[in-house]
């Protein structure tokens, strides 16, 4: 029987980091398969990874959230950003910590009980990938 998601809601305050907070919520939730719903909010810092790009690029600034999604699991999560500064530029890619609220980042997160999320080389790639397992019930 297939379940309906459970919902989370949480708003982050200024000077939080984005990434730690949301892999903290994850852990204190014990989530096993989630997904970001959406979220809106405001930095004043940001470290992302560009696609194809060993490490990360940062900035300061005044930057809008437009876009995060993610699968997210206390066995791994993966997530991205797109952000825009004040003349509407737009970039993104992966989150990683050093994302900095300027105001506030409002996020849903919802959660499914008949599925876990873990992330484990397959052989298709040199990475760990996600791979999607029923939940003991």
């Amino acid at each position: 029987m297939t379940t309906h998601p459970i919902i989370h809601a949480f708003r982050l305050k200024p000077g939080q980091d984005l990434q730690q907070s949301i892999d903290s919520f994850v852990k204190a939730k014990n989530i096993q398969a989630g997904w970001i719903a959406t979220c809106v909010g405001s930095l004043t810092e940001y470290t992302i990874r560009f696609a194809n790009q060993e490490r990360g690029y940062s900035d300061k600034g005044h930057f809008e959230i437009v876009s995060l999604v993610g699968a997210l699991s206390v066995n791994g999560s993966h997530i991205h950003i797109s952000i825009s500064d004040s003349t509407g530029k737009t970039i993104g890619g992966h989150l990683m910590a050093g994302c900095k609220i300027y105001t506030t980042a409002e996020i849903i997160i919802h959660e499914s009980k008949d599925l876990v999320f873990l992330r484990q080389e397959d052989g298709t790639t040199p990475w760990k990938e996600l791979q999607v397992e029923p939940a003991k019930k």
